[in-house]
């Protein structure tokens, strides 16, 4: 269905999914994830209008690249050229920068009851990154789960990070302080006051990061996670009132763990901790740091990584 027109003239489009206990809503604007109701409760942070989502969005549900998180200054070096990206985020570049595949209209390859299939190509040059890259984002409801499956290509070198920036609520509202988590993840990345990894991996056991066993969001750190992990197994989060658990799992080595803490009440119709957001993804500032997994991609490779969101009944 049409969900609206963007200045551009662009038309965006709106799909629902069902399957099971799941339903789904996916805009062909951002790829957005608008809804995710699981047994009738919208668990994900959604915005009701194009116009909300043009005005009022913190990359609510979108998938966010070509590089998703932050690079030190706006700027990597690839095969001894150096590249300046729009710098949007203090000093750095985020989520792909001031027009990131966030705010792209995607082009629906193939939809039927219970997926979608979107697609973009995004041209050599697009915010300062080189190669011709062509991704495509998969959203899958089967049973009590939704899985998400991206692929990327390239004609020339590029680097290259995506994933979903959606906002959880197992509870449907209220904040998410409460939710309890945990996490295989014996480390997580220490970052500088720009947030910039330092390039430690860091133990998490003894710190506020520890989530090997499970702890509410607001019982330390005074929720102020957004932070990268290292993950060696999957993760846990079950709201204690509604009893409501997610389960998700990855191929991706990391996971950006927001509590959602820099959320304006006033610019947007969610207040801090309104939603918890777990970014799969690789480690950020990667293309400057040599010591992390690699996200070049190269011509004749095809980038591939899943998560599932399972609900479990």
């Amino acid at each position: 269905m049409n969900f609206g027109t963007l200045p551009s003239g662009e038309r965006v489009e709106r799909h629902e999914l069902t399957s099971g206990r799941l339903r789904a809503a996916v805009l062909s604007y951002g790829a957005i994830l608008q809804t995710l109701e699981v047994d009738g409760v919208n668990v994900v942070l959604g915005l009701p209008t194009l116009d909300d989502y043009l005005t009022r969005s913190r990359y609510f549900g979108a998938v966010v690249g070509r590089y998703g998180n932050r690079i030190a200054g706006g700027r990597f070096t690839l095969d001894g050229v150096e590249y300046h990206l729009p710098v949007n985020n203090g000093p750095n570049s985020l989520h792909g920068g001031t027009e990131g595949f966030d705010s792209k209209v995607w082009t629906i390859r193939d939809v039927t009851g219970s997926a979608i299939t979107l697609a973009l190509v995004s041209p050599d040059g697009d915010q300062g990154y080189p190669g011709t890259l062509a991704a495509s984002v998969t959203y899958t409801l089967d049973g009590d789960a939704l899985r998400i499956d991206y692929t990327t290509e390239t004609d020339a070198p590029t680097v290259v990070n995506l994933t979903n920036h959606s906002y959880f609520n197992l509870a449907g509202g209220g904040d998410v302080l409460g939710h309890l988590v945990r996490m295989a993840a014996d480390h997580y990345l220490p970052v500088d006051g720009d947030k910039i990894p330092t390039g430690e991996a860091a133990p998490v056991k003894g710190t506020v990061f520890d989530f090997t066993t499970p702890h509410a969001i607001g019982e330390r750190f005074d929720g102020a996670y957004d932070h990268c992990f290292v993950l060696n197994g999957d993760i846990t989060v079950t709201e204690p009132g509604s009893g409501r658990t997610m389960e998700v799992t990855t191929t991706e080595p990391g996971v950006q763990f927001y509590a959602g803490g820099m959320l304006d009440g006033d610019a947007t119709p969610y207040g801090p901790h309104a939603g918890f957001c777990l970014e799969t993804q690789h480690f950020p500032d990667s293309p400057n740091q040599p010591a992390f997994p690699s996200t070049v991609l190269r011509p004749g490779e095809v980038r591939a990584s899943t998560t599932t969101y399972r609900f479990p009944g």
